[in-house]
């Protein structure tokens, strides 16, 4: 087989793949409660061959390959939804159901594609005898930012040569940069309780003490780098107006590019806390969820990721797909859809359609902001690591809303997974037939990581 031999392939499989992205997004299971979906994917890849070991402590996570010896490539999936996105495939909010989960990040075209490009290389490991291992790893939590991290330590990426990964956005292009560094972590605070009116000064307010804490937040995001980002909720407080609250809880999210710069964010950030529980005399804690990686460069792999994405025949969408995605960025401000369309224009020769046709030349790819967080970036500091986007949604659909999730469900996004499957695949044959790929892939990743190596944020002090 040869790379149109495995594009030929994909569209036999075309419709078993949609059905399992379908599937996905008709039963939508948040962060850690992902049973149906990684039941699903363990049963498929059991169907068509493959080889399914679990990953010890994590009930949802599994790994699923096909071949021998290396070089081994990992293909990663996801399959977790957003709480609050359920919605139809419609051009208006509508949920499926009031308040339930969503594919608003397009998971299910992530598992999807990795799924079919699983399916793809297995056919030519199996038709050419070449010797490599194929995996696919299921990775949950992703949205909790936790999954690939807690299956690190685990030792299920140790043996791996080079891991694959896409996601889908508006917008098609390999990446070298992605993604901010993160620290999830709540503050609780307590203290004392008393009647608000009869002897307020009995009590020490836990509330006060987050309300104090979250300025003093604000006063530091001035001290921070500029491509920071600091962002937090309530997440326990409330009472009677006439009682004191004894227990408050805030959760943060702290975001630099540089491992290094949250780590000193979240430093400084503790000492607010321990200052607002100075103030008010209350106690203070602080749980640490999970932190993540940026994402490792690797210029080797993004060369041969953007030559793949060339040689592969991008979507074509009817004149009813772009009439869809036309009602859906009419849901949208349209001050944002003109902004992205006029980047969109700087980047590629790009006409009036409402989803992104091309390829993002290489040597503007930075100019792609993928400024939200992901645990594939802990993936890419132990193993080279490559990384694309592809159109799946209308140009100015952010990730995290209903219009992602619509689009999610539609053929346009699946025509983008099919899409992101040929590139997946096209990369990995390349990756078989042409070892000095992966030798220099993994001299360069040696290089930058030489004097900079990886602490898994779980071992934090």
């Amino acid at each position: 087989m040869n790379k149109q031999d495995l594009q030929s392939f994909l569209k036999t499989k075309e419709q078993e793949i949609i059905e399992y992205a379908q599937h996905l997004w008709d039963c939508p299971e948040t962060s850690g409660k992902e049973k149906d979906s990684a039941d699903l994917t363990r049963n498929l890849l059991r169907e068509h061959g493959f080889t399914v070991r679990e990953v010890p402590g994590m009930e949802h996570a599994l790994v699923a390959e096909w071949g021998q010896g290396h070089p081994v490539v990992g293909l990663l999936a996801e399959y977790d939804a957003l709480p609050g996105l359920s919605q139809k495939v419609a051009s208006a909010k509508q949920a499926v159901v009031d308040r339930g989960a969503g594919h608003g990040c397009g998971h299910n075209l992530l598992g999807g594609a990795a799924f079919g490009a699983a399916l793809a290389i297995k056919a030519y490991l199996t038709s050419s005898d070449t010797v490599g291992t194929i995996r696919f790893y299921g990775c949950p939590e992703e949205e909790s930012l936790s999954g690939k991290v807690k299956m690190l330590p685990t030792g299920v990426f140790d043996d791996c040569d080079v891991a694959l990964s896409w996601h889908p956005l508006t917008i098609t292009t390999p990446l070298k940069e992605a993604f901010l560094a993160n620290n999830s972590i709540k503050y609780r605070f307590n203290g004392v309780t008393a009647h608000a009116a009869f002897s307020p000064e009995d009590g020490r307010s836990a509330l006060d003490a987050v309300e104090l804490m979250n300025v003093g937040a604000n006063y530091l995001r001035e001290h921070i780098p500029s491509a920071a980002r600091m962002h937090y909720t309530i997440t326990e407080t409330g009472g009677a107006p006439n009682i004191i609250p004894d227990k408050a809880e805030s959760w943060y999210y702290i975001r630099a590019p540089r491992r290094m710069d949250v780590e000193d964010i979240t430093r400084r950030l503790l000492k607010v806390a321990q200052g607002a529980g100075l103030m008010t005399e209350t106690t203070m804690q602080g749980e640490f969820i999970c932190g993540t990686y940026e994402l490792l460069p690797n210029s080797v792999l993004a060369d041969l990721t953007y030559q793949n994405m060339l040689e592969m025949a991008p979507p074509v969408y009817t004149e009813e797909e772009l009439h869809f995605a036309n009602q859906i960025q009419a849901s949208l401000d349209e001050d944002t859809v003109s902004r992205e369309a006029n980047r969109n224009k700087e980047l590629v020769d790009e006409g009036e359609s409402p989803m992104f046709q091309g390829v993002v030349d290489l040597s503007k790819a930075d100019k792609v902001s993928m400024n939200g967080s992901s645990d594939v970036g802990d993936v890419s500091w132990n193993v080279p690591t490559s990384l694309f986007v592809a159109a799946t949604w209308p140009v100015g659909v952010p990730p995290h809303t209903w219009q992602a999730t619509s689009a999610s469900g539609s053929s346009l996004g699946y025509k983008g997974m099919m899409y992101a499957a040929q590139v997946m695949s096209g990369i990995a044959y390349d990756l078989y037939t042409k070892p000095d790929w992966v030798e220099k892939a993994q001299e360069e990743f040696r290089k930058r990581t030489q004097e900079n190596q990886y602490i898994s944020p779980l071992h934090r002090s």
